[in-house]
């Protein structure tokens, strides 16, 4: 008795792989965001139909960037998903901001506005506290070094200005751009927000460090405070 497997005794899911890197091929930007999940998970669980974890995914982060955004520990409560095919998920993101902070260096920052607030709103607009960023420049205002000088609760994040200058001083920075991030979705300044960066920029002044803007990002978008005049 033949008991080799026909092709149409394959599991119906290897044909719908092979379809989809077709179409990724194609047209990688008319995929939805579940297909583009999916080509992921085939890395990560080769052997499962794995458009109902996509699926499920989606309906739980919302979109690509919410499931990609999202905590290791929030991923594996999603049913399907182990803590490798998280981490691979987590890595993706990774890589993909690394890019877009590799194509920032060794250029000056002012002439690339877009791209560093593009790279800023992935890195940091779904965060689910706030984080305190300092972006270190050299006189060519090339970018030197990107930190994280605090991270706070969902509404306060702690900024220090002596400690701020101390390392200005250290890296040799000659300007320097604030950022931090709004969870609620609002990129709008307030009061403390203002009253922070006339401190920072008065703590600069003395050592002839500019600071050229702050930045707010947020879900709903990103605000200037050199473009709103508080600077």
């Amino acid at each position: 008795m033949d008991t080799a497997k026909k092709p149409e005794d394959a599991p119906h899911h290897l044909g719908h792989r092979d379809r989809l890197r077709e179409r990724f091929l194609a047209a990688p930007d008319a995929m939805p965001d579940y297909e583009l999940l999916e080509l992921l998970l085939f890395m990560a669980i080769p052997r499962r139909d794995v458009k109902p974890i996509a699926k499920l995914l989606i309906a739980r982060f919302g979109n690509l960037a919410g499931a990609m955004n999202a905590s290791i520990a929030d991923l594996t409560g999603v049913d399907g998903v182990s803590e490798n095919v998280a981490i691979a998920i987590k890595t993706v993101r990774a890589a993909g901001l690394r890019l877009m902070k590799q194509d920032l260096a060794a250029k000056p920052i002012l002439n690339s506005w877009t791209k560093l607030q593009d790279y800023l709103t992935a890195s940091m607009a779904n965060e689910g506290r706030e984080h305190f960023r300092l972006l270190f420049l050299n006189k060519k205002n090339e970018m030197i070094a990107d930190e994280i000088q605090a991270s706070g609760t969902v509404d306060h994040t702690p900024a220090y200005p002596r400690e701020i200058m101390k390392r200005a001083l250290e890296l040799g920075a000659t300007a320097i751009i604030l950022v931090h991030n709004h969870p609620s979705g609002d990129s709008t300044p307030s009061k403390a927000d203002v009253d922070m960066t006339k401190q920072i920029c008065a703590a600069a002044s003395p050592f002839g460090i500019v600071v050229h803007d702050h930045l707010i990002v947020s879900r709903g978008g990103v605000s200037s405070f050199k473009s709103l005049g508080l600077i």
